[in-house]
């Protein structure tokens, strides 16, 4: 068995885990809403037609932070199409996803959902078909308190108590040819700037996410950031990031090795972002907002359903089910995510229901966890805290797309206030298991509380509605702590979260 090692120092660190980098995202796409969060025929739906069932998978799952309403459909949105009395809301095409919009859930019972589930508003704001008009006056409806024409508007909705919306998107992936209203860095970041200003004008204590590259292989990627931020650098809080992964050509090592580009994504935009910074004498840093991410299986068959039968209310679109491989690829992006805690504040899985999500649902029936959704779970307990600058020492493999990818991908995360120290780990290797060892010496007075493990012989396993899950975490992995010293034996193919508390503190 070969051997990997760490090296834990609470004196090294990267940066504070903002909460908000466990978020997820609802778009109107698919079932995520309809059928999904929103379903009022359902035998566990409340008084305002949220299935119960699918919130308590929510709040087990732990998201602080949830992006709504989009995604590409907010580049079409009208906010004012889904307010009011539902009987008068309009049927709307949705040119993004070829479907009917019904606009039974509108920002209003967006944020009645977000509370029950206890989780924070991200909103977006359209800058496709619409602008700095219908943004300003979506943040007068949401955040003023009253005695104007949209917060009176809100107020005779039934909601007299802001929203009191803290995070913004200033639209969504305005650099693609396939959002409505796409514009060039430059017509962009103008609209952006004059947007934001007219938002914080209406309420200075938001913060505003501006869009960046769509994925990390956009022509303009690179330039798109320094053009944008050059106009918007001082107005914003964020950068965007998008980035989206699957298994092609039935290659696995490839695959869980996508993280390494990952990585050189986040690194470009900061260096990028800092050169702007540079570039205009600013004190202020940026940071950057991870907020659509996943692993995606686009199949043909979902493009062909919008083509050939489009206009129908939310069907199901990107339901394929997630294996075990998918898992561990989620969790390797959790763990990079972790690993730039210190200039990533932000992170959005996409989606949380039904489409590309952890949660799946049947209507009328039941609902459960798909197999990504333990990793994200696990993150979002354990991740909260300083992430140590953990040194790694891994075997590696090679393969024609990737030279020298570590086995072992793993991150710290340090949480002195309630003593807990937890490493995430993943074992890309399809041959062996890997022996861990561990200096922590430098922690000093902890011991370990449980070794999760998520492994599976099968890497396609995955876990159905029909039959008992397949996939699920253990608590049999072996990680002990003696004098400083961690050893614990990673499966192949497998995510472990190692808890250790400090001693007296067991938890």
């Amino acid at each position: 068995m070969q051997t990997a090692k760490i090296v834990a120092d609470p004196e090294f660190k990267i940066g504070v885990v903002d909460p908000r980098l466990y978020g997820s995202f609802i778009e109107h796409l698919g079932r995520a809403v309809y059928g999904g969060i929103y379903e009022p025929s359902h035998p566990t739906a409340d008084e305002h037609g949220f299935r119960r069932d699918v919130l308590d998978l929510v709040r087990e799952l732990n998201p602080p932070i949830v992006r709504y309403p989009g995604g590409n459909f907010v580049s079409g949105y009208d906010w004012r199409d889904g307010v009011g009395p539902k009987e008068k809301r309009p049927h709307r095409l949705d040119l993004a996803w070829k479907t009917l919009e019904t606009n039974e859930m509108g920002t209003d019972e967006f944020c009645t959902w977000a509370k029950l589930a206890g989780v924070q508003v991200n909103l977006a704001v359209n800058l496709g078909t619409a602008g700095i008009d219908a943004a300003r006056s979506l943040v007068e409806y949401c955040n003023h308190p009253g005695g104007s024409l949209y917060s009176d508007m809100r107020i005779a909705n039934g909601y007299r108590e802001p929203h009191a919306i803290k995070t913004w998107c200033l639209g969504n992936e305005m650099d693609g040819p396939w959002q409505m209203g796409h514009k060039t860095a430059d017509e962009y970041g103008r609209l952006a700037t004059e947007t934001a200003i007219s938002m914080k004008w209406v309420d200075p204590s938001i913060e505003l996410v501006a869009c960046g590259s769509s994925n990390a292989v956009m022509p303009t990627f690179g330039i798109w950031e320094a053009t944008v931020l050059d106009h918007v650098y001082q107005y914003v809080d964020y950068i965007s990031l998008h980035q989206y992964y699957y298994k092609s050509n039935n290659d696995l090592g490839t695959f869980l090795a996508q993280t390494v580009q990952m990585d050189g994504f986040i690194q470009s935009v900061v260096a990028t972002a800092d050169y702007v910074r540079a570039k205009k004498h600013s004190k202020k840093q940026l940071y950057l907002s991870f907020d659509e991410w996943n692993v995606w299986y686009q199949n043909p068959v979902d493009r062909q359903l919008m083509q050939e039968t489009p206009w129908q209310v939310a069907p199901p679109l990107f339901e394929a089910p997630y294996t075990h491989e998918d898992a561990l690829v989620v969790g390797l992006m959790l763990i990079t995510l972790m690993r730039h805690a210190d200039r990533v504040k932000i992170g959005c899985l996409a989606q949380l229901v039904n489409t590309i999500a952890p949660i799946s649902t049947v209507k009328g029936g039941g609902a459960w966890r798909q197999t990504t959704f333990y990793p994200f779970m696990h993150a979002s307990r354990y991740g909260r805290g300083t992430v140590l600058n953990l040194q790694v020492h891994s075997p590696r493999y090679s393969n024609p797309t990737y030279d020298s990818v570590p086995c072992i991908d793993a991150v710290a995360v340090l949480d002195e206030e309630h003593g807990q120290l937890t490493v995430f780990a993943v074992n890309r290797s399809q041959e062996e298991a890997l022996s861990l060892e561990g200096d922590l010496r430098g922690v000093g007075g902890y011991e370990v509380v449980e070794h999760l493990v998520l492994e599976h012989a099968d890497p396609m396993a995955q876990n159905t509605i029909e039959r008992p899950p397949e996939v699920v975490p253990h608590a049999n992995g072996d990680a002990q702590l003696t004098q400083g010293k961690l050893t614990a034996t990673l499966p192949k193919l497998s995510w472990n979260v190692i808890r250790m508390a400090a001693v007296g503190s067991r938890s």
